[in-house]
């Protein structure tokens, strides 16, 4: 069974998404059944700072051994940070997909959108 931390949020693209923090940013990652499914990451592909986005957009990529996956905007707004990490060592997604493996932090331009997003147990669902 993947971990799928209910203070989270989730989209069925397997993007998880944390509540909106002070400042109203959001930190998108995939999840753990995502980074699982991928097996291990070679290249993760991110936007710049300062793009705008759709939500339901592609944003970037993930690359493992097994295939290539887009990444999806799970809300539209501007991506304000991105794990420059993953850029020499994007194994951090299958290793801490939660933590040190997120993926941009975005100011959504409508706070409102995030609630189409799943809940934990949504998610569980989808992926049942």
């Amino acid at each position: 069974m993947s971990n799928v931390p209910a203070e989270l949020s989730y989209t069925a693209e397997h993007e998880w998404i944390s509540r909106p923090d002070g400042d109203g940013l959001v930190t998108v990652g995939i999840t753990d059944h995502a980074q699982d499914a991928l097996g291990d990451v070679v290249y993760v592909d991110l936007p710049e700072v300062g793009s705008q986005h759709e939500s339901g957009e592609s944003f970037g990529e993930v690359e493992s051994t097994k295939s290539v996956s887009d990444l999806y905007m799970p809300v539209t707004g501007e991506i304000v940070a991105v794990n420059d990490s993953l850029a020499d060592s994007p194994e951090i997604l299958n290793s801490d997909p939660y933590g040190d493996g997120w993926l941009v932090k975005i100011r959504p331009s409508d706070a409102g959108s995030l609630g189409g997003l799943l809940d934990a147990q949504g998610y569980e669902s989808e992926i049942a």
